[in-house]
């Protein structure tokens, strides 16, 4: 399983699962990385840190150890 932090610019998925706890994870949450989201990766800042990516009509930036903590599989990929 691939998580946010491992995917390049142009990179389309779906979130299987956020992992984390309390405050952390909700906060991704309410910034509406919810399972069965789409997200499209925009880009990396040039030392890879933070990662932009686009979800639900809006971007979004995001650290690396926040996007390590979600899951995601590429569209199709879905079981």
């Amino acid at each position: 399983m691939n998580t946010l932090n491992q995917l390049q610019p142009g990179e389309t998925v779906i979130v299987t699962r956020v992992l984390g706890k309390n405050e952390v994870k909700k906060r991704i949450l309410d910034m509406g990385i919810i399972k069965g989201a789409q997200i499209e990766v925009i880009k990396k800042a040039p030392l890879g840190d933070p990662v932009e990516i686009k979800i639900k009509g809006y971007n979004l930036s995001l650290r690396n150890t926040e996007a390590a903590l979600v899951e995601v599989c590429k569209k199709g990929e879905l079981s």
